[in-house]
């Protein structure tokens, strides 16, 4: 006998209550902060065709759709604690179910938080989660700190870069031909990012901005200027590349590094004269990051290249409207 809504949800997303008052089972939630802590939340919602195709691995479909909201937190600088998850679907799978569970609770362990809510319903496959994290007052990172003098940084894989993601993207789309080992590489940046939450936390104090990668470098940043109202510079030779994008012509490398998207990095500015202290931080978090430019006060984006000439290249970001 097929299972029912309420018979799926007991199966595959019921667990006990670790930090909610009231976990999966009533009307809502109950959740209580801690002691002096402020709520950071976020939503993101994943439909099939439009942020993933439906060849993906049902346990990798179920990390991505919790991992693409962790890293909404880690660009907050805050700690996670629980989510809820909407989910549609065509018809009930119970192996699609099982791998799409695993994968979500797997990483949901790796960061100790705990589902408490949702809904489920009949229709086209689509995620919608919710998460919620703590911060201590005052100490989000927000978009609206950048400063003129700021330097501008990337985190990035130890051994991985951005753009990876868009370049997986290609490959499936026919665009381009990657061998075996190198597809699988970048097929897991795109279907398998890992939210930087540690990064965010270890930047509490340091950072002035931050915002996560998820539409494009380029357009991200845009948003961090216009909030805070400078402008800034990259310096594309400093951008982080991967061995396998850095074998693909370099106006393909720079535009799926600044504008391909699904990356989820940390983009953030912090003082000129922190370095150390971002570079402790990166290394704290188990995580690269590079140094790609600075903040200035005239408004808008340029591109540098080695000898500091103006790149003029047209970019942005991804529009879910318009792309």
């Amino acid at each position: 006998m097929a299972l029912g809504e309420f018979d799926l949800i007991r199966k595959y997303f019921t667990r006990p209550t670790q930090q909610a008052v009231l976990g999966v089972g009533d009307d809502c939630a109950l959740l209580q902060p801690a002691a002096g802590m402020q709520w950071a939340i976020s939503s993101d919602m994943l439909v099939e065709g439009r942020h993933f195709l439906s060849t993906v691995r049902p346990e990798r479909l179920g990390h991505k759709a919790l991992a693409v909201n962790l890293s909404d937190l880690a660009a907050c600088g805050a700690r996670p604690v629980a989510f809820t998850l909407a989910l549609a679907l065509p018809r009930v799978d119970e192996t699609f179910l099982a791998g799409l569970a695993q994968g979500l609770f797997e990483l949901a362990g790796e960061h100790g938080i705990e589902l408490v809510g949702g809904d489920t319903t009949a229709g086209p496959l689509n995620l919608c989660i919710t998460v919620f994290g703590e911060v201590p007052p005052g100490q989000a990172l927000r978009r609206d700190g950048a400063r003129p003098g700021d330097a501008l940084w990337v985190s990035h894989a130890r051994h991985g870069g951005i753009g990876d993601a868009r370049l997986a993207l290609e490959v499936f789309r026919g665009h381009v031909s990657l061998a075996g080992d190198e597809f699988e590489t970048v097929r897991r940046a795109m279907e398998q990012p890992q939210p930087r939450v540690a990064l965010g936390l270890a930047l509490r104090g340091v950072a002035t901005a931050a915002i996560d990668v998820s539409d494009g470098l380029a357009g991200d940043l845009g948003h961090v200027l216009r909030r805070s109202g400078v402008g800034a510079v990259i310096e594309v030779e400093a951008l982080p590349i991967s061995r396998v994008l850095a074998r693909q012509p370099r106006a393909l490398q720079l535009d799926f590094a600044l504008a391909g998207g699904d990356d989820y990095e940390l983009l953030f500015t912090a003082p000129a004269d922190a370095d150390a202290r971002v570079l402790a931080a990166g290394a704290a978090a188990g995580v690269g990051v590079r140094r790609i430019g600075r903040i200035g006060a005239d408004a808008g984006l340029r591109l540098l290249d080695a000898q500091g000439a103006e790149l003029p290249l047209v970019l942005g970001g991804f529009d879910h409207f318009r792309s």
